[in-house]
């Protein structure tokens, strides 16, 4: 069975949607990564740190999804990181109101003998020199880094964020984010300046517009799966990749059919998280509906002419 390794935040968010309020509530992009890991036949560790302030609930949630969580450090004296946010009625929108990040201030990623070998390693949403301090860590060339980022690192952390990407297997971005990584306003043209940088694999997510895949071979274009009711879309793009993750992980090979197949899971583990607030939709998920919807997918988005 291959091994996963997980960095990300295991966060407390409170979220402000036009469907309602959160409250306080268990997030953070090692969270919902690791949650649709936890589908797949795998063994999957997230390295990350709270404070003395998270349940310990939460911890057994993972523990019970079969997730390591040796390597998530807690601070006894410490907060957790913690994010408010309100959506406005265009959900590619948001503002955030609060972000304390308390004990990830001083975050310093230790990653355990027992996942420093791992296959598939998720570099989540995080500075990009915590990411580079966990590959630092490895002590063999895994079958895929898997980086997730954002524009905010792009604006404040620039020089720091290239040189990881140029280390990493496939880089998962949203449309907005490419084009500002690649200064093209083409999402054809932006994915090439961006393979250009070292990844092999670009994935461009477009959020209710699917998602595009891009590499040597070609590109894929995937469409999101229809949901009726979208109550909040926060970390459905960190499932996205935890479904990808988990799919490649099942692999023996990394390559452009199997990330297709893997855009599909991920897809549809996306569109299990936004049906409620925060990870409530991805801690009750039966495999069982996973594959009613991946048969769905395989109906509606099947063609001949």
């Amino acid at each position: 069975m291959k091994k996963t390794l997980i960095v990300g935040t295991v966060a407390y968010d409170e979220i402000e949607t036009c469907k309602g309020s959160s409250g306080k509530i268990l997030g953070g992009a090692g969270t919902y990564i690791a949650l649709a890991c936890s589908h797949f036949k795998i063994k999957a560790s997230v390295v990350s740190v709270v404070g003395g302030d998270f349940e310990s609930t939460h911890l057994e949630l993972l523990k019970k999804k079969d997730i390591d969580i040796n390597s998530i450090e807690v601070i006894s004296n410490g907060k957790t990181f913690y994010w408010k946010g309100k959506y406005h009625k265009d959900w590619n929108k948001r503002d955030t109101l609060v972000t304390d990040l308390n004990v990830l201030a001083d975050f310093n990623p230790k990653v355990s003998e027992d996942f420093a070998a791992s296959e598939i390693v998720v570099l989540g949403n995080l500075h990009p020199a915590v990411q580079g301090a966990v590959l630092d860590q490895l002590v063999k060339t895994p079958d895929a880094i898997i980086l997730d980022t954002m524009n905010f690192w792009m604006d404040s952390a620039l020089e720091e964020l290239l040189k990881i990407v140029k280390r990493v297997d496939v880089i998962v971005i949203n449309d907005e984010e490419a084009v500002q990584l690649s200064g093209k306003e083409s999402l054809f043209l932006a994915a090439e300046e961006i393979l250009k940088l070292g990844p092999k694999y670009v994935v461009i997510k477009k959020g209710e517009h699917g998602s595009m895949l891009f590499g040597d071979e070609g590109f894929f274009v995937s469409p999101a799966f229809p949901i009726k009711e979208v109550i909040d879309p926060t970390g459905a793009g960190d499932t996205f990749a935890g479904g990808l993750a988990g799919y490649l992980s099942e692999q023996n090979e990394v390559n452009f059919e199997n990330l297709k197949n893997g855009i599909i899971y991920g897809t549809i583990m996306a569109s299990f998280c936004v049906e409620s607030f925060g990870t409530s939709s991805m801690e009750n998920l039966q495999k069982k509906e996973v594959f009613q919807r991946i048969n769905a997918f395989k109906t509606f988005t099947s063609h001949s002419v």
